[in-house]
């Protein structure tokens, strides 16, 4: 292959770049979290919305909003607001009129919502401590440097 023809990379080999790492490893902590909750009939984004909705109604004196609730999760807005709908549609969660502001709504999880979070759980956790389990003692150290990537103000959202 001519020089013209090959990948222009700043990388001498694929496995130098921590962005196609990322992404590799990435598939396949989703791969293992789809079937860790599949015998729950949750997608992974519908898992971590209701997880985070039942972790921040039990916290917190006021409501919680959509708003917050994508804050917390760091999902897009639009798309919380479809999955929100389809949990809605399963009766795992209420949207009720806000008692402060008229444009919002209070998310709460129903208690079959709350079960199922509870239940799910912990599934994922055993699904993560099986994943991660190479890193051994290594762990907290990688669960700070994602933190770190999380909460870089280079990073988008």
């Amino acid at each position: 292959m001519s020089e013209d023809k090959g990948l222009r990379s700043s990388f001498a080999e694929a496995d130098e770049s921590p962005g196609l790492l990322l992404w590799q490893v990435t598939n396949r902590w989703q791969a293992a979290q789809r079937a860790a909750l599949a015998a729950f009939d949750l997608t992974h984004v519908q898992f971590v919305l209701l997880a985070s909705l039942t972790y921040l109604a039990a916290r917190r004196d006021e409501p919680v909003m959509q708003r917050d609730l994508a804050a917390h999760a760091v999902t897009d807005p639009m798309m919380t607001s479809q999955v929100l709908r389809a949990l809605e549609q399963r009766g795992l969660l209420e949207r009720r009129a806000h008692p402060n502001d008229r444009r919002a709504k209070a998310l709460i999880p129903t208690e079959a919502g709350a079960a199922l979070a509870n239940r799910a759980v912990v599934a994922v956790e055993q699904c993560d401590q099986e994943f991660f389990a190479p890193l051994g003692a290594h762990v907290e150290a990688f669960a700070g440097a994602l933190r770190q990537l999380r909460d870089s103000k280079n990073s988008p959202g």
